[in-house]
């Protein structure tokens, strides 16, 4: 019997994964594990309100709620999803938005669209698979610049033509490190520079009613465009690409992923209103949650053999510089779960080879003890 070339090339791949210790695979949280992993920073997935408005949503729509129906362009477009567009531009100081699925197809849709043949992106070098997705999409080049490196951005700057883009993300998904958003803008307002910031990890969490980093720095006005998801602390699907009202327009008339993608569904839509009413509430549940970072982040680097980085803010990387390879990472975070706590190791291709971390996520909803207990275990577990 032949061999089938394209399965035995695919079948050499997961084996060199598996080899490696990088092979990845689905997972299923234990039912009473205590959340140290997912990106429901405010507890808003299992918000009551979100539930009732889902149930308002179907008891209005009957069959309806279930499914959009077609493209925004097509039949999947309504007047609660309009509403909502205004109603998130005025919450995040903006001129216009755009909804999206998700953040990942916001990226996509942004970068393959607006940077045309003969511009120029510089993309700070952590940023988001979506963002490099989205930049391979698009007919502009583009250059990678070291992370968080205004000098080295600078330097790179004599490569540039066209209209110029730079793309950072406000907080960093795998180093929990935060762009620096004031000497960024300016740098970019100095130079004619069109800076899009990726705020996925801090909308809802920063700003004085959640409206994210931009706003509570005060940058809105000098930010080009910010793609806002709604799959971390809002708790719900989709994201909005916020920016002026002609950005809006031309992505609704040039951005792929927008014009040919099913649109969200009525339920999405009534639960991500629900969430925004929410919001503004929460400023306690905020303050609680960057009290417990600290105290997670305090808490770890008394443990010998680990490090956190000072600069993580909410998502925080675990590093073992004496135990350095992804099968003890993954063997730490076994032990971990088996425990009670959900913890995940991030191993290479997601971070570069070398940097194998377990990544922690705070959440308003942990308690002290909680964090106490988890100190405690990776004290017992660390040396494995």
């Amino acid at each position: 019997m032949s061999v089938n070339p394209l399965l035995h090339r695919l079948t050499q791949q997961l084996a060199k994964r598996e080899a490696e210790g990088t092979r990845r695979r689905l997972t299923i949280a234990g039912p009473n594990q205590i959340d140290f992993s997912s990106n429901d920073y405010l507890g808003l997935a299992h918000n009551a309100a979100l539930y009732a408005a889902a149930q308002q949503a179907i008891a209005e729509k009957s069959p309806l709620a279930a499914g959009s129906t077609g493209s925004r362009l097509l039949t999947g477009n309504s007047a609660a999803a309009e509403a909502l567009e205004v109603q998130l531009a005025h919450f995040h100081r903006a001129e216009a938005t755009l909804l999206f699925n998700s953040g990942y197809t916001a990226n996509l849709g942004f970068f393959a669209a607006a940077p045309r043949r003969g511009d120029t992106i510089f993309y700070d070098e952590a940023s988001h698979a979506s963002v490099k997705d989205g930049i391979r999409g698009s007919f502009a080049t583009a250059y990678g610049f070291r992370h968080n490196d205004l000098a080295d951005l600078e330097r790179r700057l004599s490569r540039a033509t066209g209209a110029v883009f730079v793309a950072v993300e406000a907080l960093y998904s795998m180093d929990g490190d935060q762009a620096p958003l004031r000497e960024l803008a300016a740098f970019c307002q100095q130079r004619g520079l069109y800076l899009v910031v990726d705020e996925a990890h801090t909308n809802g969490i920063y700003g004085p009613r959640g409206e994210g980093l931009v706003v509570e720095l005060g940058l809105e006005e000098q930010v080009f465009a910010r793609i806002l998801t709604f799959g971390k602390a809002l708790g719900s699907q989709g994201a909005i690409i916020a920016g002026p009202q002609v950005l809006r327009e031309y992505l609704l008339n040039f951005s792929r992923p927008f014009i040919y993608t099913t649109a969200l569904p009525p339920l999405a839509i009534a639960t991500l209103a629900a969430a925004y009413q929410v919001l503004p509430t929460m400023q306690a549940e905020r303050q609680r949650l960057f009290a417990l970072s600290d105290l997670l982040k305090t808490r770890l680097n008394a443990v010998p053999g680990l490090h956190v980085p000072e600069a993580s803010h909410v998502i925080h990387p675990v590093f073992y510089p004496e135990h350095a390879g992804p099968a003890h990472m993954k063997a730490v975070a076994q032990a971990a779960q088996a425990q009670g706590f959900d913890v995940r190791a991030i191993l290479p291709p997601t971070v570069p080879a070398g940097t194998e971390r377990l990544r922690l996520i705070v959440h308003s909803y942990n308690t002290e003890a909680e964090i106490e207990g988890l100190a405690a275990v990776l004290r017992r577990v660390s040396a494995i």
